[in-house]
């Protein structure tokens, strides 16, 4: 028996001395090995996650890749300086209640306010008033007086604040969702992705290694432990968030937001094109957007130099390329206009007519009976040619195939490609042809097709390709990949440089005696085409109004197309006097960069 409990004990212990080895083992395993493992799910190892459950986090920046202007100027990421709050309790607080007076004066705030937000918080937030969703940036001497005050639930911290609380113009930039950072950073980040804008087309290029997070240790109750130091994790990656840069020019794209601003301009678009290789140089848009407070309801974040609208006499410049182009009449043709083309309910815009004009006088005085006549001759084909030649009826934004390993890489977000015939209607119907010829019925051009359009003409017929995007880098600045200006030349039925060099000296000639006269005083010698188009806007008749054209006509450096939408019908035509104005501007950004 003594035996038999003896062998039970030994083989007890050795079932003990098992036990414990391979506890050992598992504790070894899970500190040498396990702890470097991800939790299935999250980004976070193993013991970064224990760390998580205590210790609170504050996201600083998102990591996400940057957007520079074509002279490196930043276009997103701002630093800035914020207040932090920590919850406190109720008695805390009012324990503090001369600092916390204090404090609600430094802010800019209600005492009873501040109080009222700060005794509900469960996490720590960043300050951004009661007013606002965005964190409040502190100046130097607000820093100073918060920290002499040495309260022990208030930090203040460096923030990045993607885009600056501000209106602007820059719908082609885009938004971001997810993006609001001032919560607390309990499990993992929250999925940032590009919404609308550049922010969307290159969304999967720029996303970044992950964020900027300091932590604060906390104990069982919440509370932060004073002495012990916060700890920061960002990436350690030299090459990445990338940096995207633009062909905007970020100081006359302010410069001409600010011309609407001052105009009144409440719809529409501005589009500025480097006449040399199409580059967009500015786009304007309005109504006017906050990438960091969007109301998707409100439609302000839509780009309107992207969205195709009725073109009006602007697209006189098709009609005019398709009679050139198949020989149906001559600059010298003449016509007699009474006011009335007498068929299809069609009138002049100018009572009592021109009298009798050639075509070229026609084109310079944007002669409805002239363009009638004309688009009579035409075959559907012909338009449609003539408007595929200058970019109308389809996207004309740069683009690529298999960029970076992207299938297909359109940086332009939502452009769309317009309309010359609506496919529901008979385009051999003399009244659509008619219609369809002076800009009205279903023709739909964006105000990048017409500025394109005329740096198509400036360059021969030859059709370009606008970008948007110029080049794209490394964090450590170093060159991932160029883009390179495209453009082409229709085989078949495009437009030749003879027709190229003759529409736009009609464009010389609407602005030095035709319905553009009033920019003839001007810094730059201008040329253009006007275009006033009949839309109905909610039941009632309202009017687009257009102004596309190029300077200095000497030596062309800018095409631009000016676009107002929903005016009344009375109004005289707001986009040439902005034309005129944006013009005006350009010319002083040239004389003070020498390039004039």
């Amino acid at each position: 028996m003594r035996l038999i409990r003896n062998k039970r004990i030994t083989y007890g212990w050795l079932i003990l001395t098992v036990l414990i080895a391979i506890l050992t083992m598992r504790l070894a395993w899970v500190q040498l090995v396990m702890k470097h493992q991800r939790v299935p799910g999250s980004r976070h190892t193993m013991v970064e996650a224990s760390l998580i459950q205590r210790e609170r986090g504050i996201v600083l920046d998102s990591g996400r890749g940057h957007f520079t202007d074509r002279n490196g100027k930043p276009l997103t990421g701002n630093l800035i300086w914020t207040a932090v709050l920590f919850p406190a309790g109720e008695k805390e607080l009012k324990g503090a209640h001369h600092q916390v007076a204090k404090l609600a004066r430094i802010l800019g705030t209600d005492k009873d306010q501040l109080l009222e937000t700060w005794g509900k918080l469960k996490e720590p937030q960043l300050w951004h008033g009661a007013d606002s969703r965005i964190p409040r940036s502190l100046s130097k001497q607000q820093i100073e007086q918060i920290r002499e005050l040495e309260l022990p639930k208030l930090k203040v911290l460096p923030y990045e604040q993607r885009y600056g609380n501000r209106l602007s113009g820059m719908q082609w930039l885009g938004f971001v969702s997810g993006q609001r950072k001032e919560s607390l950073f309990f499990q993992d980040y929250p999925e940032i992705s590009g919404t609308s804008g550049l922010e969307k087309t290159m969304d999967s290029l720029i996303r970044g290694e992950g964020p900027t997070i300091v932590y604060f240790p906390v104990n069982s109750t919440n509370e932060v432990i004073q002495d012990m130091k916060p700890m920061v994790k960002a990436p350690d990656n030299r090459y990445y968030p990338l940096r995207v840069s633009t062909t905007i020019d970020i100081d006359i794209q302010r410069g001409i937001e600010a011309i609407t601003e001052k105009a009144g301009m409440r719809e529409g678009a501005v589009v500025v094109l480097d006449a040399r290789n199409a580059d967009i140089v500015a786009m304007v848009s309005r109504p006017f957007y906050n990438p960091e407070q969007i109301h998707p309801k409100d439609g302000q974040w839509e780009n309107r130099g992207l969205k195709a609208a009725t073109p009006g006499s602007v697209f006189k410049l098709v009609t005019a390329a398709a009679i050139l182009e198949n020989g149906l009449s001559s600059p010298n043709e003449h016509f007699h206009c009474d006011g009335e083309f007498g068929k299809f309910g069609l009138s002049c815009w100018k009572k009592g007519g021109h009298g009798t004009i050639d075509l070229r006088e026609g084109f310079a005085e944007s002669c409805n009976v002239v363009f009638a006549t004309l688009a009579e001759r035409l075959t559907p084909q012909q338009m449609t040619s003539a408007a595929s030649a200058l970019g109308f009826g389809q996207t004309v934004g740069w683009q690529s195939q298999g960029f970076l390993g992207l299938r297909s890489f359109a940086p332009l977000d939502h452009e769309e490609k317009g309309t010359v015939f609506s496919g529901s209607v008979d385009a051999s119907d003399a009244g659509v042809r008619v219609q369809t010829g002076i800009g009205q019925r279903d023709a739909a051009v964006s105000p990048l097709q017409a500025a394109n359009a005329v740096v198509t003409l400036l360059h021969g017929g030859v059709k370009t390709k606008p970008r948007i995007m110029k080049q794209i880098r490394y964090a450590n600045g170093q060159l991932l990949q160029d883009t390179t200006p495209l453009s082409e030349r229709p085989l078949g039925n495009g437009i030749s440089r003879e027709t190229s060099s003759i529409l736009l000296e009609w464009m010389e000639d609407v602005v030095q005696e035709g319905t553009g006269s009033s920019l003839k005083n001007r810094k730059w010698t201008l040329a253009g085409k006007s275009g006033t188009a009949q839309v109905k806007v909610k039941g009632r008749a309202r009017n687009n109004q257009w102004f596309v054209g190029y300077g200095p006509v000497e030596k062309p450096r800018y095409a631009v197309a000016v676009l107002v939408e929903n005016r009344s019908t009375n109004s005289s035509n707001q986009a040439t006097e902005i034309f005129g104005q944006v013009s005006d501007f350009l010319a002083s950004v040239e004389a003070g960069s020498g390039s004039a």
